[in-house]
Formats: structure tokens, C-alpha cells, sequence
């Protein structure tokens, strides 16, 4: 890494690092033609991607029965972890939940109230790595919700990794299916002669889960479209160095395609950060995909040539996981509106919020934080405005909803509002 400065940056240099996109072109066609076999073939097809995609044989499908067993395989430590984690994140989201209300406004008794949508299916990655976590932050907010029928679909394996199933187990979910990558995803929008086909399909997963469910969006409910992870770091001259480094190289450890930024204008600490990260780096057991990170044309030490510039520059990059290492953290964070998530302080480890704090891991991705937020309970809940108007409510509205009706050419509606007084005439 080296440092650059902002204003210095070419129209080219600031595409790359504002128009991030995860990749899903190269195989959108592939991916239509795994969705279309699985949505005709069910089972079949996914046993026969099994076998090409993943190496293995499938039997059965459905591993639900796995996962209590599971919890007594992993370590005692691990349990504990992956328990106090659930515990945490458990505590969050039931802040999350929304209450029904009403109000009267002059006569008018409106309100609104929420019911959770009756299923659910999260994806939990696999593959080269296990990702306990993600099964917490995908099935809790489910079941906080009040969703009845959550099932997983997780990557099928020789032998299954227990941490995963115990906290698959932990959560709560209610049916477990050995099913990966975009496969997957139709099977969970579509339905098997296995697979429970669901209302929304949630979590994060690779290009080829992000690109499945693009295709299957419009029959099914997705969370987001989330690509490889990010993290944008908003320090001062009082940040420490070696922690900035650390926080960019957790999230560049994930994949060749994360992106990590530090942005500040105190060029001392710019270079020091640099050289922090190139201390870290040969340390790390993933060195080779962090190396690849931070060579990514989204990746880099920023300075800025003013704080404004620096958070004009964060706010644009609308990054996954936002940190804020200053003394005036609330300050800049009250004006940067688009991030997934946001750390505040030198204790605010990003990996803290992708395992144990309490809030969702699963977040928006290449500047998508600009329109949307974070997977939550609100993402498993459907709303209903409830309305009861009063006779004279509705007389006080009378001429505005006829006048409204008519100039809109939709006569039957001002009439079946003038009936109503019509009536009350007649008797």
C-alpha cells in the first residue's frame, strides 16, 4: 500500500474506488441456467451440482437431525462462545422490534401493526472456511421476529463442520439442508422435493449466491445484494497506528476482493499506517488473500487536505463497516450518513461487530449502504396500516377525497364516500 492523496485522485482511480460491484456479470448467465434446472429438476439437479461444484456425494439433503448432535462434538469453549455471541446479538435485535400503535388524529384512529412473515431461509457460507457466525446473525433476527419455519441451507461437506451445526443448533432454526452455492438459492425460492420453499432468502455467500438471488428476486424476498467485505477507517492524529492496521487486514483477510481504506488528513499517521500494515502482514496465517486485498483498486491510505474532504470522501464510499478512530467520533459520524455500520474508538474492533457485539454482520455492500441498510428483524416483518374514521372524520374529508376522486376521473370512489352521506340523509 502506499498513501495517496484525495485530491490528487484520477477520474478512473475514484471509479474504482466509488463504483465497487461484486462481480456478478461474469456469471449472471451461468447462474440463470443453475436457477431454471433446480426450479425443474429439484433434488436431482442439486445432488448432481453436489457432485460437480463441490466434490461430494449427497444423500440426504436434509441434515436437521445433525445439529443437536453437533453440539456436543465441539469444544467447550467454542460452545460457550458461539452461545454468549447468540446471547448478545439475541438481546439486540429484540430492541429492534417494533410495537403495533395507534393514534387518534382529530377522529381519525390510524396506526400500523407488524406480523412476521411465515418462513425463512438463510444461507450460512462454507466451503474453504466455516462461519458459525453467520448462522447466529441470519437465523436470530428471524426468530425474534416471530418467523414459525426458518431453515438453513450451508454448503454440503464429507462431514459437515460441527461449529457451524451447533450454532445453527444454538439459533434456533427449524430445518437444516446440506445445499450451496446457487443451487442453493433456487431451492430455497422455488422449493425441492426436500427443500421448503420460503418468503425471503437472507445472508451473505459468493458471487455466485449473490448473482441467485438477483435471479430469484421478484418470487422471493432477498435481504440485499452483498458482495466481498469492506471497511473504510476515519482517523486523526490520535489514532493508533498499529490498531487502524489491524482492523484493515481483519477484513482484507476475507477474500482477494475485500477493500480497506484508512482516510485521514495527518500525514504522519498515513505513512505510519501504511507501515504498520506492511509489518502485519507476513504474521498473518492468510497473508496471500490479504496481500491480494490490499492490492484491490478499492483499497488504500487516503489523505485528505481537510476534515470536509475526508468525510465527503467517507460518506461517498458508503462503506460495509465504517470505523472512527477521533476525538470528535459523534461529530463525524452525525455527518456521514451512508455506512452498514459504524465502530466508534480505539476498542471498537470491527471483528467484535462480525462475531459477538450484538448487531448484524450481514451488511450492505459496494456502496449499497447509501440506499439500504443491514439485515434486521424488520427484514422477517410485514406491516399493515389499520384505519377506523369517525362520521365526522370522514365529513371534515369529504370534499378533498371527492374533489381528489373526480379530478383523477375515478367517479365510483366520490361516490362511495357521497353515499355514505347520501344514507344519513335518507334516514
Amino acid at each position: 500500500m502506499e498513501v495517496r492523496e484525495i485530491g490528487s485522485l484520477s477520474p478512473t482511480e475514484r471509479a474504482a474506488l466509488f463504483d465497487r460491484e461484486a462481480g456478478l456479470d461474469a456469471v449472471r448467465e451461468d447462474v440463470r441456467a443453475i436457477v431454471e434446472r433446480v426450479r425443474s429438476e429439484g433434488d436431482v439437479a442439486i445432488r448432481e451440482y453436489a457432485r460437480e461444484f463441490d466434490g461430494v456425494e449427497v444423500g440426504n439433503l436434509d441434515v436437521t437431525d445433525s445439529t443437536a448432535a453437533a453440539v456436543e462434538r465441539v469444544d467447550d469453549d467454542v460452545l460457550a462462545a458461539i452461545e454468549a455471541a447468540a446471547a448478545n446479538i439475541r438481546a439486540f435485535h429484540e430492541a429492534q422490534r417494533p410495537a403495533d400503535w395507534r393514534e387518534d388524529f382529530d377522529g381519525r384512529e390510524l396506526g400500523r401493526r407488524y406480523r412476521p412473515l411465515e418462513s425463512a431461509g438463510v444461507y450460512v457460507p462454507g466451503g474453504t472456511a466455516a462461519y458459525p457466525s453467520s448462522a447466529l446473525m441470519g437465523i436470530i433476527p428471524a426468530k425474534v421476529a416471530g418467523v414459525e419455519h426458518v431453515v438453513v441451507a450451508t454448503p454440503p461437506a464429507a462431514d459437515l463442520n460441527p461449529a457451524t451445526l451447533a450454532a445453527i443448533e444454538v439459533a434456533g432454526a427449524d430445518a437444516v439442508y446440506q445445499v450451496g452455492g446457487a443451487q442453493a438459492i433456487a431451492g430455497l425460492a422455488y422449493g425441492t422435493e426436500t427443500i421448503d420453499a420460503v418468503d425471503v432468502v437472507v445472508g451473505p455467500g459468493n458471487r455466485w449466491v449473490t448473482a441467485a438471488k438477483a435471479a430469484v428476486r421478484g418470487d422471493v424476498e432477498i435481504d440485499f445484494l452483498a458482495g466481498p467485505s469492506e471497511i473504510l477507517v476515519l482517523a486523526d492524529g490520535t489514532a493508533d497506528p498499529d490498531l487502524v492496521a489491524a482492523d484493515l487486514l481483519a477484513q482484507a483477510e476475507h477474500d482477494e476482493a475485500a477493500s480497506v481504506v484508512a482516510v485521514t488528513t495527518d500525514a504522519d499517521l498515513a505513512s505510519a499506517v501504511v507501515a504498520a500494515v506492511e509489518e502485519q502482514v507476513p504474521d498473518r496465517e492468510r497473508a496471500d488473500v490479504i496481500r491480494g486485498a490490499l492490492d484491490n483498486d478499492a483499497s488504500g491510505v487516503f489523505l485528505a487536505r481537510s476534515e470536509s474532504e475526508a468525510v465527503l470522501f467517507a460518506d461517498e464510499y458508503a462503506a460495509e463497516h465504517l470505523a472512527i478512530v477521533a476525538e470528535n467520533d459523534e461529530e463525524l459520524l452525525d455527518r456521514i450518513d451512508s455506512a452498514g455500520s459504524a465502530f466508534l474508538g480505539p476498542a471498537s474492533a470491527v471483528a467484535a461487530g462480525d462475531y459477538a457485539s450484538g448487531p448484524n454482520h450481514v451488511l450492505p455492500t459496494g456502496g449499497r449502504a447509501r440506499l439500504v441498510g443491514g439485515l434486521s428483524v424488520e427484514t422477517f416483518l410485514r406491516s399493515t396500516t389499520v384505519q377506523r374514521l369517525s362520521a365526522a372524520a370522514l365529513a371534515d374529508l369529504r370534499e378533498t377525497i371527492t374533489t381528489l376522486a373526480r379530478a383523477e376521473g375515478l367517479e365510483a370512489h366520490a361516490a362511495s364516500v357521497e353515499r355514505r352521506f347520501d344514507r344519513d340523509d335518507e334516514s
